[in-house]
């Protein structure tokens, strides 16, 4: 039996089970405390029961579940480093290093101690990172079979555990190479950044050559570290390098070996087999790291605090383990208190600092070493309020040319400072860094300067936006004048491009004009945005964006316009956001304005929107008064686009009330008119707006054939102009035309396609409501009972007169009582 020590093996057990310690205390009831101090060498006789358990959870039998036994009876030998080379001196009769083994051209070995290129120990267990622990056991499996020298290259941001992982990699993997694991750490951005000289000089003492046989000439004992090296299989890890130009010469050749490189720089002037880069741990990753450092009986007791401290580490693992030392050194102090403190961004680098151990410290050695262009750019950044952004955004912020902005921002994603978006041209950066960013913005920046720099971006947002937006307007023509700065967009698909990724910043920026005053601003955008709203975006969204149109316009003293914008959040409170009360309120006080301002066109716009909303609370009455109202309005002021709505609204009254011979006879004349017109991506939406509306009416009717026929023409065109929220309304009402012609898996896709991009309340019920009808159908009643039980938890919290009828029909189905 070797000398390896039980707790070495315990843990080699539970990692190769894909355990963490957490996972076999449950497995087998012994704490996870115990394990870790097993698994540690701090409890040294651990009970026969205690092992026994261990044996069954993780699945051992025969000779390992036998030899696992005995080890737990040994004395605990000092941990040892994987293949590291008990170098014991250089006489012929003295066992030495493996490494020294050939060729027979190397100086022999003198004195070296065996910690000459040692892993250093690991502090704390590697948390979160199987993926990449099973990336680097494949990549390790290619260097085994490979006729050449292997290459990976691990690269994130600070403080994101590149180094733990190497350390851990030499650990599990170092014995798989014939000679061993060499680690140095080539300090990277610190003033003592080992030179390819320096590292050469240690790398030779790993293979065991001493000080006055290692040759004073660079090129000669580069040239004997590589000779040393090209015989020998060993996995190399250099740790933290700076650059290409630091490790380049390290690079040799050798079957088999793989060197494993840690860097904030992706290192992109590599020849690279293999490429890792470290994302921040998830949410519940961080908590685990954070348990294991500060330790369970620390966070048990406060759960939600823990998750808190967890969170506002950004998932970097170098702030978990200080959270935890901190959380671990304070035990009289609530981990709430510790959350309370991190919550202020001014004061959460300086609070995330445990000794010598400091998060701001990591950050700032990247950031000193960047250009002051470059520095620039990070710094800037923080003044983004979004999850990303993009080169033209980045360029105005800067005052850089477009071309300029793109390698600064290069050059931080390079550096792992910027993360790379899922949108080609995007970067993201996680929160800790956003944070240091505003406090280098604060040293290193004039306060007028920035203060320049915040107006230019806003502008620049809310005219780039409400040009974007009139190229979705069927009123108004598209903006053809040059904006101060990039200008993203050239037609409307590069407009709807821009406006989908964008949003954020957009709103924003709003929300900063309308604070500041600046209300010509926000009415054009929020004008803009009418008809892009319609098909796109949520009703938090166009709640916003509406409501603060309508506060512009009144302190412009403009009425029409107050009425304009009052009409649209009437639309987005009953249409998107369920809220009716509400609605009619924004609707009421529109109508009185619009009566003010004598303007037909806006009055009929009050009709149209307060007739919706009537319906939806259930006055049918009202909803028809209101519905040729608006008609008769639009024709006196010879507005055709709200004419033919109207009379599409009018369409949708006489269906529900069972007239469908009528109904459908105002729908094809709408549908007429729209396809007289000339085809532009503005006309055809409305063409296939009112070609669900006439398919709609045909399936009640009885026509679920033929409205199938309208429905494929109406999403071809809603796809060819990307208006995606309509396309699941047409599903919706596809799957129920199918339903009814007994094509049930096809209506099951076709409902449930609907069901994920639904935005109104009332579309998600119904398409539930039939997909339980669907199931019972088929015999699946426990299906059927899913649908309805999620339907009416759809319900929750919608009081209108349709919601709880819907809600009262589905809660008959399921047998239960609503409260009254």
């Amino acid at each position: 039996m070797s000398t390896t020590a039980f707790g070495d093996f315990l843990r080699f057990f539970r990692l190769r089970a894909l355990m963490t310690q957490e996972d076999l205390a449950e497995r087998t009831g012994v704490s996870v405390r115990a394990i870790s101090d097993m698994e540690r060498g701090r409890a040294l006789t651990p009970q026969r029961r205690t092992v026994e358990l261990l044996v069954d959870g993780l699945g051992l039998n025969g000779e390992e579940a036998a030899d696992f036994i005995a080890r737990s009876r040994l004395k605990r030998r000092p941990p040892a480093q994987p293949a590291v080379m008990e170098f014991k001196g250089g006489d012929g009769d003295q066992p030495k290093s493996p490494l020294l083994a050939a060729p027979t051209t190397a100086p022999a070995a003198a004195a070296v101690p065996s910690t000459a290129c040692a892993l250093p120990p690991m502090l704390v267990e590697l948390t979160g990172r199987e993926a990449e622990q099973a990336a680097l056991d494949g990549f390790v499996r290619d260097s085994e079979s490979s006729s050449v020298l292997q290459v990976t290259v691990v690269h994130g941001p600070p403080g994101g555990g590149k180094t733990a992982l190497a350390i851990d990699t030499g650990y599990r993997l170092g014995s798989r190479f014939r000679d061993g694991c060499l680690f140095v750490d080539l300090r990277g951005l610190s003033d003592q950044s080992l030179t390819p000289d320096d590292a050469v000089r240690r790398l030779l003492r790993g293979f065991g050559v001493s000080d006055r046989q290692i040759p004073a000439n660079a090129d000669d004992k580069l040239s004997l570290y590589h000779s040393l090296l090209r015989d020998r299989t060993v996995l190399l890890v250099l740790d933290n390098a700076l650059n290409e130009a630091q490790v380049r010469p390290l690079i040799g050749t050798s079957p088999g070996t793989m060197v494993l490189i840690t860097s904030r720089s992706t290192l992109t002037g590599l020849d690279i087999r293999h490429r890792l880069a470290l994302d921040l741990l998830r949410l519940d990753r961080a908590v685990t790291l954070l348990r294991a450092v500060a330790g369970e009986e620390r966070l048990a007791p406060e759960p939600e605090a823990a998750g808190r401290v967890a969170a506002l580490c950004g998932g970097v693992p170098l702030a978990l383990l200080i959270a935890g030392n901190r959380l671990a050194s304070r035990p009289q102090w609530t981990v709430s208190h510790f959350a309370d403190q991190l919550e202020d961004e001014r004061r959460r680098l300086s609070v995330l600092t445990a000794g010598d151990l400091q998060v701001r410290t990591a950050f700032e050695l990247s950031y000193q070493s960047l250009c002051p262009a470059t520095a620039m750019m990070f710094r800037r950044l923080a003044l983004i309020q979004g999850s990303d952004t993009s080169v033209e955004h980045a360029a105005v912020l800067t005052g850089q040319p477009e071309h300029v902005a793109e390698q600064s921002l290069d050059e931080l994603a390079d550096a792992s400072l910027l993360g790379l978006g899922r949108v080609p041209g995007r970067y993201t950066r996680h929160d800790l860094l956003r944070v240091f960013a505003v406090e280098r913005l604060e040293l290193d920046e004039d306060p007028a300067a920035l203060a320049e720099v915040r107006d230019r971006v806003r502008h620049w947002l809310l005219a780039v936006a409400t040009k974007a937006a009139l190229f979705f307007d069927h009123d108004s023509s598209p903006l053809h004048d040059g904006i101060d700065g990039p200008d993203p967009v050239r037609d409307r698909e590069s407009a709807d491009r821009w406006l989908g990724l964008e949003h954020e910043h957009v709103r924003a920026a709003l929300r900063s004009a309308a604070e500041l005053g600046e209300h010509e601003k926000v009415l054009a955008l929020a004008q803009a945005m009418h008809w892009y709203s319609d098909l796109r975006g949520t009703g938090e969204l166009w709640r916003d964006v509406f409501r603060l149109g309508a506060d512009a316009a009144r302190e412009l003293g403009d009425p029409r316009a107050e009425a304009e914008q009052l009409n649209y959040l009437s639309w987005a409170l009953f249409s998107l956001c369920s809220e009716l009360h509400e609605a009619l309120a924004a609707h009421e006080s529109a109508a009185a304005k619009a009566l003010e301002s004598g303007d037909l066109v806006t009055q009929g716009w009050s009709a149209y929107y307060g007739a919706a909303i009537l319906w939806r609370l259930g006055e049918p009455e009202g909803y028809n008064d209101n519905i040729r109202r608006c008609v008769d309005l639009f024709e006196q002021a010879g507005y055709e686009t709200g004419l033919y709505l109207g009379l599409v609204l009018l369409g949708t009254y006489l269906q529900r009330q069972g007239q469908y011979d009528e109904a459908i006879a105002v729908h094809q004349r709408c549908v007429a008119y729209h396809r007289g017109k000339t085809a532009t991506p503005g006309t055809e939406e409305l063409l296939a707006m009112t070609l669900t509306k006439l398919a709609e009416t045909l399936t009640v009717s009885g026509e679920p054939a033929q409205s199938i026929v309208l429905l494929d023409e109406a999403e071809s065109m809603f796809r060819k102009h990307s208006a995606l929220m309509a396309v699941s309304r047409v599903q919706r009402l596809r799957g129920i035309a199918l339903l009814r012609l007994g094509r049930w898996q096809e209506a099951e896709q076709q409902l449930q396609h609907g069901l994920d991009a639904s935005r109104a309340i009332e579309d998600k019920v119904e398409s539930l409501a039939w997909l339980a009808e669907l199931a019972d159908e088929r015999g699946d009643a426990a299906l059927a009972r899913e649908h309805r039980v999620r339907a009416l938890a759809e319900c929750t919290g919608f009081d209108t007169p349709m919601v709880r009828s819907m809600a009262a029909k589905i809660a008959t189905s399921l047998g239960v009582s609503l409260p009254a």
